[in-house]
């Protein structure tokens, strides 16, 4: 019966060591939501004023082009209010609301959206948020980047016993093994702006200069090596 060695034989030493490495990048995306409102007394009349409005915001997003990305309604939601009246209960008005959602690539003109939809009555826009695409040259440097911080690294021990690295027998991601890695996205820091109510006699407002949030992008592998036996 033949027994494994986990940490070599004289004959054939083994090496683990680790590398990481870490990127700031500029963000590739920036995503916005835009919340409308609509408030009347009657159900379909708030509803038409509803769709009216989404209408008048989607137009207006997709007015940019190639700037934008994606966009998509996330919710939307019409409910009555009620009031007691005597011994029961009566509709006071109509709420609906709808989310929509937007990426962009050009970010000149994402501040002017961003200030146009803010301008608009009854509206509400939260973000942005950045963010790199899944599949960014910027994710391949970085592991690029960690392995070559780790065959350093093995080598490195390997001089120091005066000797040299014979292959490479192993290369993993920290809990590749696992069914569920647990990798976390961190979450990405936003503004909100909320539009002046109908009526009130605000001044255009220029667009906004907005600094993109770079982004941190980090790698850690794990290396184990046969050294040539050293001479100790």
């Amino acid at each position: 019966m033949t027994t494994t060695q986990p940490y070599g034989t004289p004959e054939a030493p083994r090496l683990a060591v680790h590398g990481e490495a870490h990127l700031d990048v500029d963000p590739e995306l920036a995503r916005i939501t835009i919340t409308i409102t609509a408030r009347g007394t009657n159900r379909r009349t708030t509803l038409d004023d509803l769709t009216h409005r989404n209408t008048h915001i989607i137009t207006l997003v997709k007015s940019y082009g190639d700037a934008v990305e994606k966009i998509e309604t996330s919710a939307f939601s019409l409910s009555p209010e009620l009031t007691k009246h005597g011994r029961g209960e009566r509709v006071k008005t109509y709420r609906g609301t709808a989310c929509t959602s937007a990426e962009l690539t050009d970010f000149t003109a994402l501040g002017e959206l961003t200030t146009r939809l803010a301008d608009l009555d009854l509206t509400r826009v939260d973000g942005p948020w950045w963010s790199l695409r899944p599949n960014s040259p910027a994710h391949s440097e970085v592991r690029r980047r960690a392995v070559h911080q780790a065959v350093a690294r093995a080598r490195e021990y390997a001089d120091a016993l005066g000797t040299t690295l014979a292959a490479l027998i192993e290369l993993s991601d920290p809990g590749a093994e696992n069914t569920a890695p647990a990798y976390g996205r961190p979450a990405a820091a936003g503004m909100a702006f909320r539009s002046a109510a109908p009526g009130s006699a605000e001044p255009t407002t220029p667009a906004l200069d907005l600094e993109p949030q770079r982004q941190s992008v980090h790698a850690r592998v794990n290396a184990r090596f046969i050294m040539t036996p050293p001479a100790l």
